[in-house]
């Protein structure tokens, strides 16, 4: 039996309607087709799948009849064969040799970089100035997650890597306009022409690190060190060559901080626009006395958590998941043909009245222990789920946390009226107009000794 499809009123009509307005096509899709929705763009199937127990079963149960979807594969471009995108027994070899980086231990004791960079790079801000938040939070990020994994100060290059990320956003989003593979070794495009141009600017960054790391012969504890000494004992007993670990160190740079600097953006946002959760919060991190916040003070914040859990499912950084069928596969009463594309999309389930009520309300009391017990787990999945679930995910919550509770002792973030606020779906979510907003500066308690 077919799953429901919407009506087509012309060729092409599902593809200019997603590309147009890829969340609400999807979110409408799921609220007037229900659970499972399918339709063509071009000669390829595609399968919307929302329910939790459908999204279990291809991030966890059935996982192996599941590959990347075409998003990933032309990511490939950018990242090569990194976590993100590769697939089967060699990323399983990968995520093994990175896993001990982001082991419980070792990601506490880097609470207190995480804390600093926040009070370093806010030191700067004026009262009654205007930032753009989004651009602030990517350049915190950036050096948090340079400094943490990799070793490395990028103070001073923060603004032109930034840009050369925006601009292979940008890029990601032609190269999967369908066929575009048809045209990547045509040398003299201007997309091809920026694509290398972006490519070399970011292999720059991350090759040096790698090199600089080499020469000093030194083991800094951090992912860097961890992926050069690495060696697979359960497998080939082999160690990464230079182009594995520019892919893994490619990957991991990019996503580690573009994901946790929009959940930040939207979260200062959000709490701009509803005062009773943000005084709550201050109350919260004022507690500390002043000092700044470190790792074991994360029992402490545990408002502050669920600030951030509630901004992540208004606005997921990221916001859908690809996955193409090996073989042919029931959900309920309805078969999915081999091949198809199926897309779980956080953002839409996170925006479902069944499992959370007036979706579209800011209400951080969600994430309460009882309020999260009584909703099935893959109702929220922020981070993936399974064997390809997000590698940083506690790193993430850490440095998220910790980052929100430094900046809020000191600062108060009011959104700029009249500013637009319009998402912009490409590899993240991201503010499509940046979040400008004003800083006021708050009485801050001393520190303690």
């Amino acid at each position: 039996m077919l799953a429901p499809s919407p009506r087509r009123r012309y060729p092409g009509h599902h593809f200019v309607s997603f590309r147009r307005d890829m969340l609400g096509f999807l979110l409408r899709l799921a609220r007037e087709h229900g659970d499972v929705v399918r339709w063509k763009m071009g000669p390829q199937e595609m399968v919307l799948l929302n329910h939790p127990d459908a999204i279990k079963d291809v991030l966890v149960t059935d996982a192996k009849n599941f590959r990347k979807g075409r998003g990933i594969e032309r990511m490939k471009r950018f990242l090569g064969d990194g976590l993100l995108t590769s697939e089967e027994a060699f990323h399983l070899r990968q995520r093994r040799l990175a896993q001990p980086a982001f082991h419980r231990d070792r990601i506490a004791a880097y609470g207190a970089v995480m804390a600093s960079h926040a009070e370093r790079a806010t030191s700067g801000w004026r009262d009654g100035e205007t930032i753009d938040v989004a651009d602030a939070m990517m350049r915190l990020t950036l050096g948090i997650v340079a400094t943490t994994l990799f070793g490395a100060d990028v103070r001073g290059e923060e603004a032109e890597i930034g840009d050369a990320i925006s601009e292979m956003m940008r890029l990601f989003m032609f190269s999967t306009i369908p066929f575009s593979e048809l045209v990547d070794d045509v040398a003299w495009l201007p997309t091809n022409r920026r694509f290398r141009e972006v490519r070399q600017r970011l292999d720059a960054v991350v090759y040096r690190m790698i090199e600089q790391r080499r020469r000093s012969g030194t083991d800094g504890g951090d992912l860097l060190s961890m992926l050069l000494l690495a060696q697979d004992t359960e497998g080939d007993h082999g160690r990464m060559t230079d182009v594995q670990l520019r892919d893994e160190a490619m990957t991991i740079f990019l996503a580690g901080h573009e994901t946790t600097a929009n959940a930040l953006t939207w979260t200062w946002y959000l709490l701009s626009r509803h005062p009773e959760a943000e005084a709550r919060l201050h109350a919260e991190v004022d507690a500390l006395g002043g000092r700044p916040p470190e790792s074991a003070d994360l029992a402490s914040l545990p408002y502050t958590r669920m600030v951030l859990a509630e901004s992540m499912r208004l606005y997921p950084p990221a916001w859908v998941i690809g996955r193409r069928a090996v073989g042919a596969f029931r959900v309920g009463e309805f078969d999915i043909p081999a091949n198809a594309i199926v897309l779980l999309s956080q953002y839409v389930t996170h925006h479902d009245a069944r499992w959370f009520p007036d979706p579209e309300r800011f209400d951080p009391e969600r994430w309460t222990a009882g309020a999260q017990a009584s909703r099935p787990k893959f109702s929220y999945y922020p981070f993936g789920a399974g064997t390809r679930q997000c590698i940083g995910e506690g790193f993430a919550w850490m440095e998220g946390v910790l980052v929100l509770a430094a900046i809020a002792q000191r600062w108060r973030l009011m959104l700029v009226p009249d500013h637009p606020v319009a998402l912009q779906p490409r590899i993240t979510l991201r503010p499509k107009f940046g979040m400008k907003m004003r800083c006021e500066a708050r009485t801050r308690a001393p520190r303690s000794t």
